[in-house]
């Protein structure tokens, strides 16, 4: 894969409203959960783009594998014993 890849920072959040089915969340139902970094990898023939989440500390929390006939696949990793 090459060297080159695009990785945003993005605040992580809970929305711990009751109800789901508004189209509004509202200030005080949200919840900091910490900072996430997404790394995007394009470099494969076959079509297939590989998404990283990691956390703080740089360590991979998800691997999604999105196709490019829309199709998904995602592996979570839990470090917690």
């Amino acid at each position: 894969m090459s060297e080159l890849f695009n990785e945003s920072t993005y605040r992580e959040v809970l929305n711990t409203s009751k109800a789901n089915s508004k189209n509004v969340i509202k200030k005080s139902d949200i919840n900091f959960i910490g900072n996430t970094k997404i790394e995007f990898h394009d470099e494969h023939e076959d079509g297939v783009q590989v998404l990283l989440k990691k956390d703080d500390n740089d360590q991979v929390k998800e691997i999604k594998f999105v196709c490019s006939c829309g199709e998904t696949k995602t592996i979570t990793l839990d470090y917690n014993e």
